[in-house]
């Protein structure tokens, strides 16, 4: 698969000073690893739409009349693979930066070997804490918002919406799990007591249905599932096999109805609550936004197959958008060092699919892009946004 991205840093070292403008009439090479197949094959979705966005700004004569060349390779989730593939990119295909690889795991396998090679490793699709360390890794940074960042905004609303709960939490046994628990027992303070059971799974398991199962047994009336789409799905229907009805949190990374809702039965999953940075393609609020307007004639032009219900494309497209102005703003000097610069300066900026009040703010020392995120409940259909907002 072909697509485009491009970032930039904002602390210059020697090493990146020694990137040289590439020639006027070059493509751009952007490279990406997403997990096409295996478990977490849903996040694939958003590699395809960053592919279709690339391909709509190479129909309109691409960034400064260079065409921007993505190589998307299969990884599977699997992090020797990713290492595999990556090791192709940089070194057979030469591209210019990695662009929203998909995955902590497979991220944490090749961020040493980028930063060692002066290879950008922008908008990781991810937000383990790891993607914000600009002091030991200067060449990466992430899109999502941190996962510790996340993990703190639910314990928030738990806090002001039951604060009572009896509170049982599912991570991955991986650095995203860890985050996300980790910011979350610190949202939650000293009521990090109420927790009542906690559990983990490998994505290689077959279910997670034990601990599901062990989680209603412990009386638990709060269920925070941090897990991948599928097994988020999996969580609600146990629950809802089990006649188990607690408040059930799904982190961002699991709240698309296509991919997470509908194979769980959208029946099942009312009630439950999630975060949003993005607008939500299903809710009928946004129906005459400009934006939304824009986007939707982008699927049906680019994307005539995709599920135009999938949030997963928006993230896709943003991710995409956001590429695009850190290569425009490089122009002539489109260098690894010039996009990491761009990467590191964004000051209140604001792209069309963000949800209102959402504002992009980088600098040297932080270069998470997205920092707040509002909450919303699905009422059976669609997400419907509370009102409240949570964040640093």
């Amino acid at each position: 698969m072909r697509s485009m991205r491009a970032m930039s840093m904002a602390v210059l070292t020697a090493g990146l000073a020694l990137a040289q403008p590439a020639v006027a009439a070059d493509p751009i090479i952007l490279g990406n690893t997403a997990p096409y197949s295996g478990p977490a094959s849903a996040y694939g979705t958003i590699a395809r739409a960053e592919e279709a966005y690339f391909k709509m700004l190479n129909d309109a004569g691409g960034i400064s009349g260079r065409p921007i060349e993505f190589l998307s390779l299969d990884d599977g989730y699997s992090p020797p693979k990713t290492v595999e593939q990556t090791r192709r990119l940089v070194e057979q295909d030469e591209v210019l930066a990695l662009f929203s690889a998909v995955g902590t795991a497979p991220n944490i396998a090749v961020q040493k070997y980028l930063n060692a090679k002066h290879v950008p490793q922008l908008l990781v699709s991810s937000g383990a804490s790891r993607w914000n360390d600009p002091r030991h890794f200067p060449w990466t940074t992430s899109f999502n918002p941190t996962y510790e960042t996340e993990g703190r905004v639910y314990a928030q609303y738990i806090l002001k919406t039951k604060p009572d709960a009896k509170i049982a939490v599912i991570t991955p046994n991986e650095d995203a799990g860890r985050d996300y628990l980790k910011g979350f027992k610190e949202g939650l303070g000293p009521h990090a007591d109420q927790i009542v059971g906690e559990a983990t799974y490998l994505t290689a398991d077959p279910t997670i249905d034990s601990q599901i199962i062990t989680f209603q047994q412990s009386g638990a009336d709060v269920f925070f599932a941090e897990a991948t789409p599928k097994f988020a799905a999996q969580a609600l229907r146990k629950a809802a096999d089990l006649g188990w009805k607690p408040l059930i949190i799904l982190p961002t990374v699991s709240n698309s109805v296509s991919a997470v809702l509908e194979p769980a039965g959208l029946a099942n999953a009312a009630g439950v609550v999630s975060g949003a940075y993005l607008k939500d393609p299903g809710d009928p609020r946004w129906a005459d936004d400009e934006g939304m307007r824009a986007w939707r004639a982008w699927m049906n032009q680019y994307q005539p197959g995709a599920n135009p219900g999938d949030i997963l494309n928006v993230s896709g497209y943003t991710a995409a958008q956001l590429m695009a102005l850190y290569l425009e703003r490089c122009k002539a000097e489109l260098t690894g060092a010039c996009l990491v610069k761009q990467a590191q300066s964004l000051h209140d900026e604001v792209l069309p699919m963000l949800l209102p009040g959402i504002r992009l703010n980088t600098n040297p020392d932080d270069v998470v892009p997205i920092r707040q995120l509002q909450m919303m409940r699905f009422d059976g259909k669609s997400w419907a946004l509370t009102g409240d907002v949570f964040g640093d």
